[in-house]
């Protein structure tokens, strides 16, 4: 780590707490306001905030690991936590006036949606904005919420250069929020995700940022682009959930006895070959995924930028650990058999959980034919990367 809060070793020491109030953070289809207080406090919120304004601002990978290990636990409060980590970046293409009125409170949590399904019309001093946004992760206990809108000037939708509309992320203080009761789902259920509304609000220039178009921080974290960093988090809780299943499908296997079998299910050989192709499969993608963020984190570091191999790479890398730490999932849900189905076995919970973190469009199969594109040398458009 390179800052004085070591939130590793927090999220481990949280950890049977937040194993111990899995059911209560599902069943509540939200991360409970008093965990989510013990989380800012130990400083996961603010893991890749600027450090110029009081956040932690940690290399990439030393964040993916305190999400991975609190996945571990319980993939929505690792999910909730990604949200924010990656949600705190937009500070970095603020004014720094903005930024410093939004995080005066170093527990400050941020959370919102990047897609710009608003519409925010151009007014002096700011935008007019109104928009309704679906995926509000851990919105209902952020200070701060934003949207992406696509910028309306004289009646038309302002354009890039390139013919893409121009958008940008719109902050608002949560209590000018509209939660929308929508979170009802198979996965994940405990991050509240839910539809959030904002309507008729006037947003000043200051708090509206074009994420990779505003000239952000010159620091290597910052070089990122926010897919990358997005398809990190996603990685990272999928990883850590992983990591839980062979955890408790070893647990279980020890005592269980399957029916008509004179032997546990540890001692079958099928299920030796099982989990060896599971624990193999899971540490192989963490090892791309470590690699493939360090190489990038290295080229940030001293060039102040990340080529598009390094962008590559990351996106390649989290969308096959996405993907590697299912089948690993899958694995141990099947090889316990009608264990798994009982709303007291970890497993159930795991395998939900995984199938939705899979399901973002981050870590979706458009990736690969994009990294595809890239590595079989053809023209490719690398907005996305």
């Amino acid at each position: 780590m390179t800052a004085s809060v070591d939130t590793l070793a927090a999220a481990r020491s949280l950890d049977p707490e937040v194993r111990a109030r899995a059911d209560e953070i599902e069943s509540a289809r939200r991360l409970p306001a008093d965990l989510s207080k013990r989380f800012a406090e130990a400083g996961f919120y603010r893991m890749w905030a600027p450090e110029v304004y009081g956040g932690l601002e940690l290399p990439p990978a030393d964040a993916a690991r305190t999400i991975e290990a609190l996945a571990q636990a319980d993939g929505s409060s690792a999910w909730c936590v990604f949200i924010a980590v990656t949600s705190s970046t937009v500070l970095a293409a603020l004014p720094p006036e903005s930024a410093r009125e939004i995080f005066a409170d170093p527990h400050t949590l941020l959370g919102g949606v990047f897609a710009p399904r608003g519409k925010a019309v151009v007014e002096a001093g700011g935008f007019r904005v109104d928009g309704r946004w679906a995926w509000g992760s851990g919105t209902q206990n952020a200070d701060w919420v934003m949207g992406g809108c696509q910028i309306i000037r004289d009646g038309e939708v302002e354009k890039l250069p390139n013919g893409a509309p121009r958008s940008r992320l719109m902050l608002v203080p949560a209590d000018e929020i509209e939660f929308l009761d929508t979170w009802h789902v198979s996965g994940l259920c405990g991050t509240g995700s839910t539809d959030f509304a904002i309507q008729d609000r006037f947003v000043p220039d200051g708090r509206a940022a074009g994420v990779g178009v505003d000239g952000p921080l010159e620091r290597p974290l910052y070089a990122f682009p926010a897919f990358g960093l997005l398809a990190m988090g996603i990685a990272a809780v999928s990883m850590g959930l992983a990591r839980a299943s062979i955890e408790a499908l070893v647990e279980l296997a020890g005592g269980k006895q399957p029916e008509g079998s004179a032997r546990t299910l540890a001692e079958r050989p099928a299920s030796q070959a099982e989990v060896a192709q599971a624990e193999a499969g899971l540490r192989a993608a963490r090892a791309f995924y470590y690699e493939a963020i360090e190489a990038a984190w290295d080229r940030a570091s001293t060039e102040g930028r990340i080529g598009v191999d390094e962008k590559r790479d990351v996106r390649l890398a989290t969308t096959h650990a996405t993907r590697a730490s299912a089948e690993a999932v899958d694995r141990m849900y099947h090889l316990a058999g009608g264990s798994s189905v009982y709303r007291t076995s970890p497993l159930q919970r795991i395998f939900r959980d995984v199938h939705v973190a899979t399901q973002h469009m981050m870590v979706s199969p458009a990736t690969l034919e994009l990294t595809g594109r890239l590595l079989l040398g053809l023209p490719t458009n690398t907005a996305q990367l």
